[in-house]
């Protein structure tokens, strides 16, 4: 393969393609961060940055991006994919205003929305598109987080007075880092255990549910039983204003429920069309993933401007002289300083292309029928969300971090932006999910999806399955893309004697690695059942092969979205380009788990040397197009303007 040199053409032809589906919406949120100077700031109070940022998302309503997240019904435009492109999009400029605005029209407006119903829609929705009702949502608490299931706030309904009393019956019940409730919301979204009988029954709790719940008035002041709170300074985000929540028998109208999967009639007696509270539980939240995709996304972009900003550094800044030269070399011109940055540029392209399919695939799902919807499919597209989350947050704040030190001194200033996009970065690995709590999710349901193929079997059934029968669980799994499938054909099985840049020797390496540790963590956890083990033990014994599976499933899927994209596209030197990030990012992925394949003979001692070696030629090929590679990204100018990027002042200390 040619190695393309940087060009404007290039440069053009790749955004194209990272743009994708939703890229009119990108470009006019672009032009937002561009003419509003939507930049992370130093310097400001907290209320001075909280309030900028209100303004800021004020600016927003006019563009039309919080109706593209309601259904035309509701009052909206029933554009979801443009709604999660304008939030991502916003991650190249402030996260601060990504965050408030994902709270405002994603997680409270997401609630309201799909939680609710007609009363809600038309009580709530229009006003909180035009942020005339601002809200928050309440779910975390002190002492829950990821265990949404045991929330302790609790809504026990009056049948005598027709209202539901929402209360904080412990100090851990508080609600905790809540966005908004710090100064701005004036309703919550509040999840709290649901408390009712009917007729002649005893009082019990129903699972968690949402509210609606007032919590500040016109003037902003705390109404009766309500008291906020602010978390105030925290890592990073400062324009947004997490706060806490404590209710002391705060009533509200028994239309407050948000019932589109359970009512509370007049009466106290409880309905819902979901027998099993478990499902209905994970039905509702599995309605709220978009919040999930839309933090997925939007890390991954000030992952990209992250690696721009390092990047473009390293083509200004020099140090030593050249052996046998009188002019210092570029960073970039470091075989050390590529290998630091360009693995990252690939895994960039890699995350921003399942991205934009994960946000098409959303995008069909909550703009179809509900009545319509496959449960399978559904449950799929939410795995999927979970997989992509986990993944690209990771690789933002690594990225960033990558960032900030390839830049020396210069990166650890504020007025170059990294050391406050590190700080900012650093919770998304954390909130919509914990990394590490996802990735188990990602590997349970794996391993759910395998666990049918054997129910059953005895023992001996159990390992001939795994001897002779496992390969094909992800097999077909893979099989589903018609394209990935062909590749798998075309490329030798023997992964050993076959060409490591092939698409379909790739897919193999990395589908025969997650088949590998699928099939032993189902083996370790089978453990379980016997009389003589300990589940609680074999379970916490088996978390680190778990969290294995789900790396090993997300790297896959991804790689899966890069070769289907590359398909489809007919420019050579834009295929060039693209094939050169995609090995990149295989090479990658391979050098750093290479351990593992060699101990379980997955590459010979010789193929090792040769994947290093890779990573060392396709740096090279990728160093001349480098410039095109984050050009690419379509960073406003603005979010780009910082000093180090000044080639007058290249000469600061490294």
């Amino acid at each position: 393969m040619s190695s393309p040199a940087s060009s404007p053409e290039l440069t053009a032809a790749l955004r194209t393609i990272l743009d994708g589906r939703w890229a009119d919406t990108r470009d006019v949120v672009r032009g937002q961060i561009q003419d509003q100077g939507v930049v992370p700031r130093a310097g400001l109070s907290l209320d001075d940055y909280r309030e900028l940022v209100l303004g800021q998302m004020k600016q927003m309503v006019p563009l039309g991006f919080p109706a593209d997240g309601f259904r035309t019904e509701h009052g909206g435009t029933g554009d979801v994919g443009a709604a999660v492109t304008a939030i991502e999009t916003l991650g190249y400029g402030d996260l601060s205003l990504m965050v408030k605005a994902g709270v405002q029209w994603g997680l409270f407006g997401g609630a309201v929305e799909n939680l609710g119903t007609r009363y809600h829609h038309d009580t709530y929705v229009r006003g909180l598109i035009d942020l005339d009702v601002l809200g928050c949502f309440a779910m975390t608490e002190t002492g829950h987080g990821s265990n949404v299931q045991e929330l302790e706030t609790t809504a026990t309904y009056l049948p005598e007075t027709g209202e539901f009393e929402i209360h904080s019956p412990t100090s851990s019940a508080r609600k905790d880092y809540i966005g908004g409730a710090g100064k701005h919301a004036r309703y919550a979204a509040v999840f709290a255990q649901l408390i009712t009988g009917g007729p002649g029954e005893e009082p019990t709790g129903r699972g968690v549910h949402c509210f609606v719940v007032p919590i500040r008035d016109a003037n902003g002041d705390d109404l009766p039983g309500v008291t906020t709170s602010d978390c105030g300074y925290k890592g990073g985000l400062p324009g947004v204003d997490n706060g806490r929540i404590v209710f002391d028998r705060v009533r509200i109208p028994r239309v407050d429920l948000l019932n589109r999967y359970a009512d509370v009639a007049d009466d106290g007696t409880y309905s819902s069309p979901i027998e099993s509270d478990n499902r209905r539980f994970f039905t509702m939240l599995g309605t709220l993933i978009r919040g999930r995709v839309t933090v997925g996304a939007a890390a991954g972009a000030a992952g990209r401007l992250g690696i721009a900003l390092a990047t473009k550094y390293a083509l200004v800044r020099r140090q030593f002289d050249a052996p046998g030269g009188d002019n210092e070399l570029l960073l970039l011109d470091y075989r050390t300083h590529q290998r630091r940055l360009l693995p990252l540029v690939a895994r960039a392209y890699a995350f921003a292309l399942a991205q934009n399919e994960l946000t098409a695939e959303l995008h069909e799902l909550q703009t179809a029928d509900p009545d319509s919807i496959d449960p399978d499919y559904s449950r799929e597209i939410e795995g999927k969300a979970a997989a992509i989350k986990a993944g690209h947050t990771r690789l933002a704040s690594d990225a960033i971090s990558a960032a900030r030190e390839a830049c020396g001194g210069a990166g650890y200033l504020s007025e170059n932006r990294l050391p406050l996009l590190r700080g900012d970065i650093d919770v998304f690995t954390t909130f919509e999910g914990d990394n590490l709590v996802l990735t188990q999710l990602v590997a349970k349901e794996q391993l759910t999806a395998y666990a049918a193929d054997v129910q059953g079997l005895d023992a001996v059934g159990w390992v001939r399955f795994v001897a002779e029968m496992a390969r094909d669980v992800v097999l077909e799994k893979t099989a589903a893309r018609q394209v990935v499938q062909t590749l798998l054909d075309d490329s030798n099985e023997d992964t050993e004697e076959s060409d490591l840049t092939h698409p379909g020797t790739q897919l193999r390496l990395l589908r025969n690695r997650e088949n590998h540790l699928l099939r032993t963590a189902a083996d370790r956890m089978r453990r379980a059942k016997d009389p003589d083990e300990d589940p609680l033990e074999v379970f916490t014994e088996t978390q680190d092969h778990l969290i294995k599976v789900g790396e090993a499933h997300i790297e896959r899927i991804v790689l899966e979205s890069f070769v289907d994209v590359i398909t489809d596209v007919t420019d050579r030197e834009t295929r060039d380009a693209l094939k050169l990030m995609r090995n990149l990012y295989v090479y990658s992925l391979l050098e750093r788990d290479l351990g593992w394949y060699l101990m379980h003979r997955q590459v010979s001692v010789e193929r090792a040397k040769a994947i290093r070696r890779g990573v060392n030629e396709l740096c090279g090929k990728a160093r001349p197009i480098a410039e095109s590679l984050v050009d690419a990204f379509g960073i406003p100018a603005t979010a780009l303007d910082v000093p180090m990027l000044d080639p007058a002042n290249s000469v600061a200390v490294h």
